[in-house]
């Protein structure tokens, strides 16, 4: 049950009615949001549908207001409604709505809050993709956290969703990764070796040179090399990947498709088949750009070549698909990769990309567009730095792959639960400080743990009751016949409107592709039942368990019962656990 749903619905009947005939009437009602006004004390729910009215009905937005509100406090179920500010709407509704909400929590258990939004709508999200050359760093995991967050919050709430990562195994790089395993290889053979620079020093390749030196024996030191390489890369793309599988595995990041670059290219390969078709829809010219603004790039040609037309779908400039020397820009790739995406049915697409990707954003938007012919959207998501600190100042790891901090460094350090929700406990597009001492304290300060205590705390509730009221069914059937009624603080209800925000606040959060909503949410829902279990040490009327009176403990149980079950939904769609006792 979705009380905020519900009064939208009832408030869009009332508007409707109100100003039938009014033009552009359902795309205006389209814009008005029901939701907790700012200041609890305001209401319970607020609208702004006399403010989004006033100006296309040339009307005054309190007058608009005075109208919804005198049509609302018809409706059975709202106790008061009034006008305040600009013309908001705040309403208070009969406790009997909120009893339902919240008997609606412990009908529905682990679907609470689950909906149809996406309606089955495919949706690929594409995170992560880091090159295949080494292990995953510290500034993968912040993307691979939030892609995977993101991909359960969507699915949540009736997404098809398919989690993808994109194997950049077409580049050059993979040609330096090759001969740095082949310097290990060398090295297996007893050879002294010293790694040369522009090579991958890491000694995560050092057991890769000894799976060559297992498979080859020492055949590969007398070949040509570049036939060497040919025949080695398949063999070290598996095994980077698989370091990779397992440096996910450690955050319990799974992905459905693994998509090789290298399938894209070759003669008649998608690259070929998607310029063709660019140039069959005047998609393509060839021409001149002029030189960037600024400082020109050393690598830029004043030279005519093959152009694609992203101005015309919303690009900054023209894009070029083809180098000097006949090779496919990298851009080129992405836009075939993105039409192999349309043409496996996807047409809403979201692309989980690192801070320096920034710039890709508008031209991957443009090429998707027009692949698409309109019908498909991508959402480029940009997950900022992560700065490792401790106790507010830097902090050096160790780095075992060369010059960098590594996934499982972190996750070692902290645990998987830790890392999860921290690298969510901020907006992706905002930098983020991981302070190793904050994560480790059983302090309000730790969010991780404030959140993951409050369920543990609620668990002891019902051990509690469970000691201390032995007659006492608790059951979920035990519960679901408790008389919710007996609730009748404002502290329960305080508590219990928390706790029915959840299925709006989880379809707003999938509707922005923001997962960040969720954990900050959990840290509220948290606060307010610690605060709860504080004033409850204070005034024995606000204690869960009360003895003596089994009708106010069966209750007050379900309510405890129904915030735990929603910080473990919460705290699934994270891919964080909700532990029943913390040491």
């Amino acid at each position: 049950m979705d009380i905020f749903a519900e009064f939208s619905a009832r408030i869009a009947a009332a508007v409707a009615a109100l100003f039938d005939g009014a033009e552009g009437l359902d795309a205006l009602i389209d814009r008005i949001v029901v939701e907790p006004p700012r200041d609890a004390g305001h209401g319970e729910l607020s609208t702004n549908a006399a403010m989004i009215l006033a100006k296309p009905l040339g009307r005054n937005p309190r007058q608009i207001a005075a109208e919804i509100a005198e049509r609302l406090l018809a409706d059975p179920d709202v106790a008061e409604a009034e006008v305040a500010g600009p013309g908001f709407v705040n309403l208070r509704l009969v406790p009997e709505l909120w009893l339902a909400a919240l008997r609606a929590v412990g009908t529905e258990g682990a679907d609470y809050g689950r909906s149809d939004l996406g309606a089955g709508q495919k949706v690929n999200v594409e995170f992560v993709s880091a090159n295949p050359t080494g292990p995953m760093h510290v500034g993968h995991t912040r993307g691979a956290v939030f892609g995977d967050a993101l991909a359960a919050l969507m699915a949540f709430c009736g997404y098809d969703v398919t989690r993808e990562y994109y194997i950049n195994d077409a580049g050059g790089q993979i040609d330096v990764l090759a001969r740095s395993a082949l310097m290990r290889y060398r090295e297996a053979l007893g050879e002294t070796v010293e790694i040369p620079k522009g090579l991958y020093p890491g000694d995560y390749l050092v057991p890769v040179g000894a799976h060559l030196r297992q498979v080859f024996g020492d055949t590969l030191a007398t070949e040509n090399e570049s036939d060497a390489l040919e025949r080695v890369k398949p063999l070290i793309l598996d095994a980077m990947m698989d370091l990779i599988r397992k440096d996910l595995g450690k955050l319990n990041i799974h992905h459905d498709v693994f998509f090789s670059e290298r399938t894209l290219h070759g003669q008649g390969g998608e690259i070929d088949l998607t310029l063709a078709w660019l140039r069959q829809n005047d998609m393509v010219y060839e021409g001149r750009l002029d030189p960037p603004k600024g400082k020109t790039p050393e690598d830029w040609e004043d030279r005519e070549q093959t152009l694609f037309r992203a101005t015309d779908y919303g690009d900054d400039t023209d894009r070029p698909l083809v180098k000097s020397d006949g090779s496919y820009t990298y851009f080129a790739a992405d836009i075939a990769y993105h039409r192999n995406k349309v043409l496996r049915g996807f047409t809403h697409m979201i692309d989980v990309l690192g801070a320096d990707h920034s710039g890709y954003i508008k031209r991957i938007q443009a090429a998707t567009r027009a692949v698409s012919e309109g019908t498909a959207e991508v959402d480029v998501r940009i997950c900022q730095l992560v700065r490792l600190l401790k106790n507010g100042e830097p902090f050096k790891m160790s780095k075992r792959s060369g010059d960098l901090v590594l996934l499982s460094d972190v996750v070692d350090e902290v645990g998987t639960d830790a890392t999860r929700f921290m690298m969510l406990f901020r907006r992706n597009d905002a930098s983020l400080d991981f302070d190793f001492a904050v994560v480790k304290e059983q302090t309000r300060d730790n969010p991780v743990f404030y959140v993951q205590y409050a369920h543990a705390r609620s668990c002891s509730v019902f051990r509690t009751a469970a000691r201390e009221m032995a007659g006492l069914d608790l059951t979920p059937a035990g519960l679901a016949t408790a008389e919710l009624a007996a609730l009748t603080t404002e502290a329960d209800y305080e508590l219990i409107r928390v706790v029915a925000q959840w299925p709006r606040l989880v379809a707003t959060a999938a509707r922005a592709h923001e997962p960040h909503r969720v954990a900050f949410y959990l840290y509220d829902l948290a606060s307010a039942f610690h605060a709860y279990w504080t004033r409850g040490r204070e005034e024995s009327d606000l204690r869960f368990v009360v003895p003596g009176d089994e009708r106010l403990t069966l209750a007050r149980l379900c309510l405890v019962d129904a915030l735990r079950q929603v910080l473990r939904n919460g705290l699934a769609i994270l891919g964080v656990s909700a532990p029943e006792e913390l040491s």
